[in-house]
């Protein structure tokens, strides 16, 4: 159960403070950071928000930039292996060629048992620009995005449509990448507009115990 304390956040920030805080327990007894940083190539869908949230928590949650959304999945899974499982890397692209550009790695992750934690920006839940530059949909299915293509290849998938889901989403999602039986990659897909609106952010999401 979390406290009744909260602060003012949009989902963006919510996200990078709680991954940030996120601690695992070395086998030495000591806390390591759970998430090792955050691989990007910023775009339309994820740099106003996802971007700027980034940026304030840059000393806690290093961002690397990349020049092929492919790589740098590949390269977080290494990290997730090369650290058993026990520590992960997010990656986060724009919404279109970005973003299934990280499907194979995706696939690779989900088949090895590896885990990864995608973030791929989506088309705006309000449909108000609508659509953006490289934005990919189905024009015969208004709730189809390019994101879509993550559940197959992915154990766990969700759609953030109001910043407050993302205090079960992203628990889920952790809780997935470190389970033995069910670990793997797993992909929230965030809405540009749901990134930058904000919400009363309980306090204790912003201070997670170790896992």
């Amino acid at each position: 159960m979390m406290g009744n304390n909260t602060i003012r956040l949009t989902m963006a920030q919510a996200l990078v403070r709680h991954l940030a805080a996120l601690r695992i327990e070395a086998p030495d007894g000591s806390l390591q950071p759970f998430c090792g940083g955050v691989w990007s190539i910023f775009g339309h869908g994820n740099v106003a928000g996802l971007g700027e949230a980034l940026w304030q928590q840059r000393a806690e949650l290093p961002t690397l930039r990349a020049h092929n959304e492919q790589a740098m999945a590949h390269a977080a899974i290494a990290y997730a292996k090369a650290n058993f499982r026990r520590r992960i890397m997010a990656v986060t692209s724009s919404i279109g060629p970005g973003a299934t550009n990280l499907v194979t790695a995706a696939a690779l992750a989900h088949v090895n048992r590896l885990p990864v934690l995608l973030l791929p920006g989506d088309t705006f839940a309000s449909r108000a620009p609508d659509p953006v530059l490289q934005q990919l949909e189905d024009p015969q299915a208004g709730d189809l995005s390019v994101n879509d293509c993550f559940r197959p290849v992915t154990r766990y998938f969700d759609r953030i449509v109001r910043p407050a889901q993302l205090l079960s989403a992203l628990p889920r999602a952790v809780q997935v990448m470190t389970d033995p039986a069910l670990c793997g990659p797993v992909c929230l897909a965030l809405p540009q507009d749901v990134q930058t609106e904000a919400f009363d952010c309980p306090e204790d999401f912003l201070h997670p115990a170790p896992l």
